[in-house]
């Protein structure tokens, strides 16, 4: 009788060049168009709530990202979507590796977005209209 053959399992093995998240990501995925979406709008009035100087923040488009694309996956909860940030590789992609803890993700939710909210969602609204995406 044979031996049973199995295809090779390291965890531990390291790699001379780590694979890209964009190699990982179908064409085609939600999260790309998401993404693509979101690059798409004007996003001003929201930027315009930022004061100079200080230390830095996550840029608002990227939260604006994070935030739909949980929403698209029923992940409503900031220690949740933080969670996704550090083990999801399409979190990890849609966000560019950064992993703002669920604090600051309930901050940018509560006050930055709050305060703009009709405004950046008119602009992915009619985005998505020329689009035809949505009548």
């Amino acid at each position: 009788m044979s031996e049973a053959v199995f295809k090779k399992y390291d965890q531990h093995q390291m790699s001379l060049l780590p694979e890209s998240l964009e190699d990982l990501i179908p064409e085609r995925h939600l999260v790309r168009v998401v993404n693509e979406m979101i690059d798409g709008m004007n996003i001003d009035s929201l930027i315009s709530t930022y004061k100079g100087g200080g230390t830095s923040s996550y840029h608002p488009r990227m939260m604006i990202k994070v935030l739909v694309y949980s929403y698209t996956q029923k992940k409503y909860s900031s220690r949740e979507i933080a969670k996704a940030l550090r083990e999801n590789i399409n979190y990890m992609w849609i966000s560019g590796r950064n992993r703002p803890d669920f604090r600051t993700i309930n901050t940018f939710r509560s006050s930055r977005l709050k305060e703009c909210v009709d405004n950046v969602f008119a602009s992915l609204l009619e985005l998505l209209v020329k689009e035809k995406l949505v009548k």
